[in-house]
Formats: structure tokens, sequence, C-alpha cells
């Protein structure tokens, strides 16, 4: 795609789609293990200034979506903290050249945000290094697809996509939102599974349910204080999540059923971020934005 203003058909944009072809790498997954590595926007975003000067937290940013967000938020004016786990740390390394390409300041956060005190120790180092919080974009998730359904999903695996996905966002929003002034905006990435769950996905289809009802009911609250709250719902999107956590059959057909009929680059998503933590958005809280390729939500 030549930028993401342009008009283009959205089913032939990403004409390299087709080389999405069925692998499988070790979890949690690197972009260079890809043997088609996503669009994050690299040639295609082009920034104007909505976010100057804004200082932003996006936890899983080292790839995937969470990269995608802090390059368009760092070609739009932001400085960003990168939150990730310590074994992504050369993707992470790549997120911090994209930023500081935009001219923008990158500060890297690595661990394990399934520890409370960890996730303290990001919002800690947000407004030490940058000196407050205006966007926190809880964007980290963990799945892996158990074809058992119900009975394949073990306690420990049930305990690290609930702590990933939303005990950790909890607690970031929670440490954050003491530091956040009038005008800010916490975006959620809640998923289509929130309302169409895959049975081979329960524990974390359940879990992007209760984001999205974390979204809402979180706006609810911080209206009084001008705090935005709001979501993301992201429908099949080409990350190294896929072939990290999906066997060879169901990658190879990631994103065909969809109406456009692909799956959607981390580019596509990146825009929807951008508009829900701008001003553009003033009047928006407690929604969701869905970005599916077709997929009802």
């Amino acid at each position: 795609m030549s930028d993401q203003t342009t008009p283009q058909d959205p089913r032939t944009q990403h004409p390299d789609a087709d080389a999405q072809t069925a692998e499988q790498i070790p979890h949690p997954g690197l972009t260079d293990q890809m043997s088609h590595e996503p669009d994050h926007g690299e040639q295609s975003y082009r920034g104007a200034e909505r976010l100057q000067d804004k200082r932003a937290i996006i936890t899983g940013a080292d790839s995937g979506i969470g990269r995608a967000v802090a390059l368009a938020f760092a070609r739009e004016g932001a400085d960003v903290v990168i939150s990730y786990l310590p074994e992504e740390e050369e993707d992470a390394q790549e997120t911090v050249r994209l930023v500081e390409s935009a001219g923008r300041k990158a500060v890297t956060v690595p661990g394990d945000i399934r520890e409370e005190q960890h996730c303290q120790a990001i919002v800690d180092t947000a407004v030490k290094e940058l000196g407050g919080i205006d966007i926190l974009v809880n964007n980290a998730a963990y799945q892996m697809a158990q074809e058992d359904g119900l009975l394949g999903i073990s306690t420990e695996q049930l305990d690290r996509v609930l702590k990933t996905n939303i005990y950790a966002m909890f607690w970031l929003t929670k440490a954050a939102v003491p530091h956040m002034e009038p005008g800010s905006s916490i975006i959620n990435t809640s998923s289509i599974q929130a309302t169409q769950p895959s049975p081979q996905l329960l524990d974390y289809a359940t879990s992007k349910a209760g984001i999205l009802n974390f979204t809402r009911g979180l706006a609810q609250q911080l209206g009084e204080k001008g705090i935005r709250v709001n979501a993301v719902c992201p429908g099949p999107i080409w990350t190294p999540l896929i072939p990290a956590t999906m066997d060879e059959e169901k990658v190879d057909q990631f994103g065909s059923e969809t109406p456009l009929g692909r799956a959607g680059q981390p580019a596509e998503l990146a825009p929807a971020y951008v508009y829900l933590a701008s001003q553009e958005s003033s009047y928006v809280t407690g929604d969701r934005i869905a970005v599916t390729g077709g997929r009802l939500l």
C-alpha cells in the first residue's frame, strides 16, 4: 500500500498476503522467524502531528499490532514506553529503531506483566523518563490454541492467559490513572473473539470479552475525570502470535474466511489506535472499533 490514506481496493492492497504460508514458529514468536513478515507501516504510515508531544505506554510493542501502533504514534509526534518480554528483545529493538527514526523518544521496559510489581515499574518508568502519561495502550496478550477445547486447557495455561490479558490490564490501568490528566486516553486491545469465540481459543476469548466489559465499565468511572476509555477489536491479523500458537493448517487458511478474503496487517490497525488516542475522538468513550475485514462483531 502506498500510504494509509490513498484509496485502494481493500481486497488487494496487500497483494503479498498470498505469501502467508503454513508454518509454525516457537512461542512467543519473533518477526524474523516468519517466512512472510507483517507490514507494520514502515513504508506507508504518514503522520500529521495528531499526537504531538504526547506520552504513551504500549504493552506488547515489540512486534505485530503493538509495533505498528508504536510506529504510528511516533510519526504522529508521541514519545513511547515499550513493554515486552525479555526474550523479545530483538524485536523490541527494531521497534525502538522505528520510533527513533521518527525523531521521538523510545524507552524500553522488558519484563513479565503477569507480575504486578513489573506493571508498576512500567508506569513509574513512563513518569520518570517521559514526565507523565497521556496514552495507555493495553495491547499485550497471550493465547495458545487447544484443539480439545476446554479439556485441553490446563490450569497453568488459564492462569497465564488471564494474568497476561486481564490482570496486567487492571494493574497497569490502576497504576497509570493517577498520573493521567483530562484529555488522556486508555485503549485496550480486545478481539472479535469477545463476541464470536472460537472453541479452540476458549480461555483467550473469555479474556477478550472481559476486556471489552472492563473498557465499558471503566469509561463510566473515568468520564468525570475527562479520561476516555475505548477498545479496538481486531479480527484475523497477521502477527508472530499466529504461527507461534496455531497449527499449520489453520495458519494456512488464516483470514480467508473474512468477506475481504485475507488476513489484515498490523499497519491496518494502527489508524484506529491513533484516532482513539487523538483529539479527533473527543466524544468517544466506552466504545470499540472493530477492524475485522468484514466479520461482524
